[in-house]
């Protein structure tokens, strides 16, 4: 193979109709055109589909002041203005130190006991023998668990509140970037009007949580403390504005991910009888009858290999861009000013080069010695460089205490007339749901 093919089209939306039709599809077949890289064309922009762990890490890490994100994910502004997942620098860096302290690993250990809590108030409602919707199931158990750790409120009705305007946002947002001509979202069209007002009541949820803790006397140093007690160098605080958008960054994507990454694991073990043997052994073996605290947490390497396993097949982010903001050189490809990048775990993850049957689900390939043996940017689940995930050491520790709770205590089974797809939103959700038997296993 040579290293970068180019694929001509006499179209005049290039490639981007057969992306819309099925992305998942679209990027697997061009994956098998080349090792390094496949170029094509959107409509009027030219696009670079890295296919290398080297390029990629030259395009997230060692040449990042070359490339901001990209123009279609700024779609995502109308929701979440200028957090932390759109912003570029220097405002980025500023607003990321600020909370960095909140997201390391020490301090995320300061959180167990909060994010059991959480996770168990949620469950104990669930009426078991009959067919839920695990996703929904999901999202609202990290909506609670980020609504508690990082905002110190309990609030179970939150996914009530967020869950359908959230859906219809991603919905309309993916629409919108895949389009090439979009209207403007002043126009009078119902289903515009419908985004707006979504978007509108998910602020006024968050101006909500701001205001309780405004108004409340007691203290808690946790993420919105910070936030809302931060100040620049001439001692100004946060503009509102801006205090919004972290928090809505924070609130949306700080559970969307982690919910879709844990409904994948539920679904994963279900296809495969003997890793869900081991994970519910390990699970029983470690925690038992106990009550799950944040000592178990470090006996349970089986089940959290299954999870990084399950962000390998199912990585939340399955694709994300960049766009050059200078001519540029990545190993032996020139990209010009303006043009595009895509890069994405879902191919990569998948892919026979660096992962050896990498179609099969198996959480041992996240053994310590195997591990070290992928190479950099062949297995990045939470992005990479200046821009890694903020919450990725957080998502893995909450992952596995949900993980550890629900094994813990109920049987799954996927529903037998219900088919599961891919759904490659904004973040890779299954299609319609993901609809399972539960059997309540222990009598807590």
């Amino acid at each position: 193979m040579t290293n970068g093919t180019i694929l001509h089209s006499l179209h005049p939306l290039g490639q981007l109709d057969k992306f819309r039709k099925d992305p998942l599809l679209f990027l697997e077949s061009q994956a098998t055109k080349n090792d390094e890289r496949v170029q094509f064309r959107f409509a009027n922009r030219t696009v670079h589909l890295l296919l290398n762990p080297a390029l990629i890490k030259e395009v997230l890490v060692t040449q990042s002041k070359s490339f901001q994100k990209s123009n279609q994910f700024k779609e995502l502004s109308l929701l979440i203005g200028e957090g932390l997942v759109t912003s570029e620098c220097p405002l980025h860096t500023k607003q990321r130190k600020i909370m960095q302290p909140y997201f390391t690993p020490r301090h995320i250990q300061k959180y167990v006991s909060e994010m059991i809590g959480s996770a168990t108030g949620t469950m104990e409602g669930w009426e078991t023998g009959t067919l839920r919707d695990i996703s929904k199931d999901m999202m609202q158990v990290t909506l609670a668990v980020i609504t508690k750790t990082m905002f110190n409120m309990n609030d179970h009705e939150a996914h009530e509140k967020v869950g359908v305007h959230l859906e219809k946002i991603l919905e309309m947002a993916t629409k919108r970037i895949r389009s090439f001509l979009k209207p403007p979202v002043s126009w009078p069209l119902r289903e515009l009007k419908q985004y707006k007002a979504s978007i509108e009541e998910l602020k006024r949820v968050v101006e909500e949580i701001i205001q309780h803790r405004e108004i409340l006397s007691e203290e808690k140093e946790d993420l919105l403390h910070a936030l809302l007690h931060s100040r620049d160098d001439e001692g100004n605080h946060m503009k509102r504005d801006q205090l919004i958008d972290e928090v809505m960054t924070i609130f949306v994507a700080g559970h969307e991910t982690t919910a879709n990454l844990l409904s994948w694991f539920f679904y994963a073990l279900e296809n495969n009888e003997h890793v869900k043997e081991l994970v519910y052994e390990e699970v029983d073996r470690v925690v038992g009858k106990e009550e799950l605290c944040s000592e178990h947490l470090p006996n349970l390497p089986y089940t959290r290999q299954a999870l990084e396993e399950t962000l390998r097949l199912y990585p939340p982010v399955w694709m994300f861009g960049r766009t050059s903001v200078r001519d540029v050189k990545i190993g032996d490809h020139f990209i010009k000013k303006g043009e595009n990048v895509l890069i994405s775990p879902y191919i990569m993850h998948r892919n026979p080069k660096y992962f050896q049957d990498p179609l099969s689900f198996d959480p041992d390939r996240f053994y310590k010695t195997r591990k070290e043996s992928i190479p950099p940017y062949a297995y990045f689940p939470f992005g990479g460089g200046s821009r890694v995930c903020i919450g990725n050491h957080f998502a893995l520790q909450e992952a596995l205490v949900i993980a550890a709770l629900y094994v813990q205590r109920f049987n799954f089974t996927l529903s037998s007339d219900h088919r599961v797809e891919c759904h490659p939103l904004i973040t890779l959700r299954p299609k319609g749901g993901m609809f399972m038997n539960v059997e309540r296993k222990v009598d807590k």
